[in-house]
């Protein structure tokens, strides 16, 4: 996966910022923080998380099946996808 190489400053900034997300919905859990805030946080790292994939997923689709070197490459690219696309949505 070339492009995660490509952008892996990029995506490891968006990582670490999602290990803040949890940190603080960690802390919001340990210290018993209002049931709504709780929720809110937890909300917002699903949103990371699904936004960090759907980046990931799109670049994938982009250098493995769109610009594959020829249709069965693509073709096992998105073989591949649809597996780990079934398993994330599980």
């Amino acid at each position: 996966m070339a492009h995660v190489v490509a952008d892996k400053a990029k995506i490891l900034a968006r990582v670490n910022r999602i290990k803040g997300q949890l940190e603080a919905f960690s802390k919001a859990v340990d210290s018993g923080q209002d049931c709504y805030q709780v929720l809110q946080l937890l909300a917002s790292c699903r949103g990371a998380m699904n936004g960090l994939m759907s980046e990931v997923v799109e670049n994938h689709i982009r250098e493995h099946i769109v610009e594959a070197e020829n249709k069965k490459a693509a073709s096992e690219s998105g073989e591949d996808l649809i597996e780990i696309m079934r398993s994330f949505l599980k």
